[in-house]
């Protein structure tokens, strides 16, 4: 017997709304203590013992025996083989993914990557100097599912950026390596990959191996552990984010066909069970029929006991009093994956401001943006979007301030800088600054 969803259903209108609604946005990022330990351990232990405790823990954890790391790196010619041996559908899809995802980063590097610089009327120049990464690590998944596309979109990036080096990690059970994510890492322009997982992984992309090279920064999705070591070696190593749970928000004003919505509920329930699937409407009589297409659709779905356990402990319908009420229940959310499945989504886009990626219109469904449409779909999750910004160029060079004061520049400015440094007790500020004055 197939299960059968049960999403919660609210009503702004309700005198216990924003309890119900704030219940059923609650979680918790707080690490399990005894995962923060073992993470602790295995970080020590990579760092003490290198290559050998990464080989210690691939077997332990992943079931795959290799007496040297050589065993453990994909090599360029392996990469390659994985691509030509993939059915020429698959081939033309990986290119195609890469092609509109390498557009964008582009475009992203020329509006706001490059460096800069101007002078004042007497001389001094100010500016900005941008310049790539060394070195970056991307880690992708491999556990319960093989993620492509995640090599995409955390290796073109930093190609785009000017990366010098990219160094992937990907767990592979058993030894089950996935054809179309090694096609990936030869398509995307990975420097070198080795079979590797877990926290093991991380560290030793922060504090480098025999074997594995140091990183400046570590990118990409993982675990629970993965997500442990990453909070663990940030300042070590630069970091992306600490991903949570998937999440799906829904601003529907009815026009759509509910076995679309229904789907696109589905496509983030489906990845985990913590996963958050939310409709926000204002019209009943719509929600009732998501409701139907949810359960009708549901028993087709391979993972269908996951989307039922995500859909009926996490997802939420909700009826709004409108569309801007709607906007405004969404802002407060701010939801990883944004669609404003309307007839007229620009009506509503001014009103949105916090998401990770927003979908405008009916056919924008959010699994484009997962695997094709250009934008990256590494994005703030748990309401960081408040704050925070989708995986991009920018997360792959850094900035430097150029500054060089003329003569006459340094009349002006000693002047200031004598001024406070001496209001700050630093009198060796003020005469670095006093030293340079002409009188």
């Amino acid at each position: 017997m197939s299960p059968l969803a049960n999403p919660a259903r609210l009503s702004t209108a309700s005198p216990t709304f924003e309890a119900d609604f704030q219940a059923r946005l609650h979680w918790s990022a707080d690490t399990d203590a005894g995962i923060e330990q073992r993470v602790a351990d295995i970080l020590r232990d990579v760092q003490l013992r290198g290559d050998a405790a990464v080989l210690d823990y691939t077997a332990r954890f992943d079931g795959l025996q290799a007496s040297t790391m050589a065993e453990l790196e994909l090599t360029q010619a392996e990469l390659k083989l994985a691509f030509d041996a993939l059915p020429a559908v698959q081939r033309d899809a990986l290119q195609a993914a890469a092609a509109r995802v390498r557009s964008y980063h582009e475009a992203q590097r020329k509006a706001s990557g490059e460096s800069w610089s101007y002078r004042d009327a007497d001389g001094t120049l100010l500016g900005q100097k941008v310049t790539p990464l060394d070195r970056v690590g991307i880690y992708v998944p491999g556990g319960k599912a093989a993620y492509p596309s995640s090599v995409l979109m955390n290796a073109i990036p930093a190609h785009v950026a000017g990366v010098a080096e990219i160094i992937m990690v990907v767990p592979t059970p058993k030894g089950e390596k996935n054809a179309l994510v090694l096609a990936a890492a030869y398509v995307a322009g990975v420097s070198r990959a080795f079979t590797v997982g877990g926290a093991q992984a991380v560290a030793a992309l922060a504090y480098g191996t025999a074997t594995i090279p140091k990183v400046d920064k570590v990118t990409g999705p993982g675990n629970a552990y993965v997500a442990a070591a990453k909070r663990r070696v940030f300042g070590t190593v630069g970091i992306d984010m600490i991903a949570g749970p998937s999440e799906i928000l829904v601003l529907a004003d009815g026009s759509t066909s509910a076995d679309w919505v229904a789907m696109d509920l589905f496509s983030q329930a489906e990845h985990d069970e913590l996963a958050q699937s939310i409709l926000l409407c204002p019209d009943a009589a719509y929600i009732d029929q998501v409701r139907m297409s949810i359960n009708r659709l549901l028993p087709e779905m391979p993972r269908c006991e996951i989307i039922a356990k995500s859909l009926t402990d996490r997802g939420a319908l909700i009826l709004t009093r409108s569309m801007e009420e709607g906007c405004a229940i969404s802002n407060r959310i701010a939801p990883e994956h944004l669609e404003v499945s309307s007839r007229d989504p620009h009506r509503w886009e001014p009103l949105l401001k916090h998401a990770g990626a927003i979908f405008l219109g009916a056919f924008t469904s959010e699994s484009l943006g997962d695997y094709c449409a250009g934008p990256n779909h590494v994005l703030p999750t748990s309401g960081t979007a408040r704050f925070s910004s989708p995986l991009g160029v920018y997360d792959f060079q850094k900035r430097s301030s150029l500054i060089e004061v003329s003569e006459a520049g340094a009349q002006t400015l000693g002047q200031i800088a004598s001024t406070l440094a001496h209001g700050e007790g630093l009198q060796a500020h003020a005469r670095a600054a006093e030293m340079r004055l002409k009188s």
